[in-house]
């Protein structure tokens, strides 16, 4: 089903169980649905993404039943600037045919982020933060990227290597689909099934060189650095006697999805 679907169903469902309409029985007398009862407890949820744990990628998550059908919320993440997930699992996918130049980058190119997520949730079943629920998000997610290595030619024979440094910012929206459970009293079990965001992201690279370059070498680097390939983005390279730059601007998004614990106070 289209996401421009799942939104229509969602606003049926909240229609249909936020108005207040008659009903016939069977026997000819008209009766109101029922009424499904506030629950005592509060409604305050504080939960964490166990899976991100695994990645040193930290996750926490405040939400708050304001209606039975309505629920707002926010989340943070944070991971520290390190070496780049799963990147054994990368190296493993590219093969014995890989050069080891690029081998060499990935082994040494390091990553962090962090990122601001608030959320409304419409929630479609029982309700008051219980059952199946469709999230509609933005998110500011803000990446540090390291030790971005480029190599070119050098006066005289050989190559010079340039590391570039710099961020990553995006700004997204997006849809998720998931499901909210009760753990006992006081736990509850947050499944992120499956969710999309899209939007836009902005990315400036530096670096600076260890000594002067030449005007043969700042072309040999322009050359380098207008020869990276990058789909969809667009990309604007300076370079000078002290080192370049390259900026990107284009498209961004990706997938959300995990498997949160959290306790309700």
């Amino acid at each position: 089903m289209s996401s421009g679907k799942s939104i229509l169903l969602a606003l049926v469902f909240a229609i249909a169980g936020t108005g207040v309409y008659a009903q016939v029985s069977d026997d000819g007398h008209t009766s109101q649905p029922e009424k499904v009862k506030k629950p005592k407890h509060a409604m305050n949820f504080v939960k964490v993404n166990i899976p991100g744990y695994v990645i040193n990628n930290y996750n926490l998550q405040l939400e708050r039943a304001i209606t039975r059908r309505l629920s707002l919320g926010i989340s943070g993440r944070y991971m520290p600037t390190g070496p780049i997930p799963f990147k054994s699992n990368i190296l493993k996918l590219m093969g014995d045919n890989t050069d080891q130049e690029t081998k060499d980058q990935i082994e040494s190119l390091r990553l962090g982020n962090y990122s601001f997520t608030p959320e409304v949730r419409l929630y479609l079943g029982k309700g008051y933060g219980q059952g199946f629920y469709l999230g509609f998000f933005y998110r500011y997610a803000n990446f540090e990227v390291d030790n971005v290595s480029v190599e070119f030619d050098a006066d005289g024979g050989g190559t010079e290597k340039l590391d570039l440094a710099g961020k990553l910012t995006s700004n997204t929206g997006g849809i998720q689909l998931g499901v909210q459970k009760s753990l006992g009293k006081l736990l509850v079990l947050d499944l992120w099934v499956l969710g999309a965001h899209y939007g836009t992201g902005t990315s400036l690279l530096t670096g600076t060189s260890t000594r002067t370059l030449s005007p043969t070498e700042q072309s040999h680097l322009q050359q380098t650095l207008d020869d990276i390939d990058i789909p969809f983005l667009d990309k604007e390279v300076n370079v000078n006697a002290n080192g370049g730059s390259m900026k990107l601007d284009g498209p961004w998004g990706g997938l959300r999805m995990g498997v949160s614990l959290g306790v309700r106070f």
